[in-house]
């Protein structure tokens, strides 16, 4: 339930720092403040912070030049330390369920519960059948507990901690909202991770993460055109625009090409799993984002293997720029890396479960 004032978005990701700051408008929510700060090669390797000091600098240069005061935020995580699952209990109240998520948890979630932190959101009562549908989520402590000293160390005040795919799911919602009747996936292609959100008939049904992003185009790059990974972070950044024959070399597209068609082939198979397991007849759009979500090649090859259209999202549909502060070049370049950022910052600092 949306109540008080939005939080800081924080995406500390593989490669970047994205922070955003919202306000409420009379016409809605408007960007009002818009940081990014890059990271080093390896600071954060498998979304496990390598080198904190970076990170704690990196957080504290971002908020000084957006010139962001606030100090409550909302985090995110995401990977291998994060497991959801769709399960169905007898229906009880909210303070009834509160006292058993431990016990339902420890049967549908495969690490040792002392170890994780558990939360839910009831999908759906079923009054006629005396049941009602879950989104269970369990999240390992010392990842979270990694990002929240980051933060504090930073001198933030952590308030939330959410997960990838459902902080874009919020601003799908919030931007478009979610289909009632058909079934959609939201994929976000970051640095070190592809993230899968299928949200059939408005809720979340399957969600998995693809350890294959952008890092694995620009090793490929790196290797097959023999140059260094920054310079193959340049080239690849700087083919999204252009076609082969623009003054880029050949090579550098038809590894593109390969490697985007691997990266489609793994998402391929998680939503014919999906498919096949679910009883759904067909997904009917794939909404992609993520910095790789700006390479053609890379939304040609899943629609061509998932047999479906492929749109690639704008974060700021309905997000009015309400600042001269926001670097506008920076909000078009950036724009397909912010969703995690701006889907964070639709939280609030005084929220109740519904």
């Amino acid at each position: 339930m949306a109540e008080g004032i939005p939080l800081v978005g924080v995406d500390i990701g593989a490669t970047s720092v994205k922070v955003c700051q919202l306000k409420d408008t009379r016409a809605g929510l408007g960007l009002v403040r818009l940081g990014f700060s890059p990271l080093e090669p390896q600071t954060i390797v498998d979304r496990h912070i390598m080198n904190s000091s970076a990170v704690i600098e990196a957080l504290a240069r971002t908020f000084a030049n957006a010139k962001i005061r606030q100090k409550e935020v909302a985090l995110s995580v995401s990977g291998q330390s994060v497991i959801s699952r769709k399960i169905t209990v007898p229906i009880m109240t909210t303070a009834e369920l509160d006292e058993q998520i431990q016990w339902e948890a420890e049967n549908h979630i495969p690490f040792d519960i002392k170890d994780v932190h558990v939360d839910y959101e009831i999908l759906r009562r079923r009054p006629e059948a005396g049941q009602m549908d879950l989104l269970l989520v369990a999240a390992k402590r010392d990842e979270i507990n990694d990002y929240v000293q980051i933060a504090r160390q930073a001198k933030l005040k952590p308030a939330v901690v959410d997960i990838d795919a459902f902080t874009i799911q919020n601003l799908f919602e919030y931007n478009r909202g979610l289909p009632p009747d058909r079934t959609i996936a939201i994929i976000n292609v970051g640095a070190s991770l592809a993230s899968i959100n299928i949200v059939s008939r408005g809720t979340s049904a399957f969600t998995r993460d693809i350890t294959n992003g952008g890092n694995s185009l620009t090793d490929q790059i790196s290797k097959q055109l023999g140059i260094s990974f920054e310079q193959a972070e340049q080239m690849k950044c700087a083919s999204a625009g252009q076609e082969a024959g623009g003054g880029l070399p050949n090579k550098l597209f038809q590894v593109i090409e390969q490697v985007s068609d691997s990266i489609a082939g793994e998402i391929q198979r998680s939503l014919d799993f999906f498919l096949a397991t679910s009883g759904e007849e067909r997904i009917s759009r794939v909404y992609l984002t993520g910095g790789s979500a700006n390479l053609p090649q890379l939304s040609s090859a899943i629609g061509r293997r998932a047999r479906v259209s492929v749109e690639v999202l704008h974060p700021t549909e309905r997000i009015a720029v309400e600042a001269r502060e926001v670097d506008a070049g920076l909000l078009n370049s950036r724009a397909a890396q912010l969703c995690v950022a701006l889907g964070l910052a639709l939280r609030r600092n005084k929220e109740k479960r519904q």
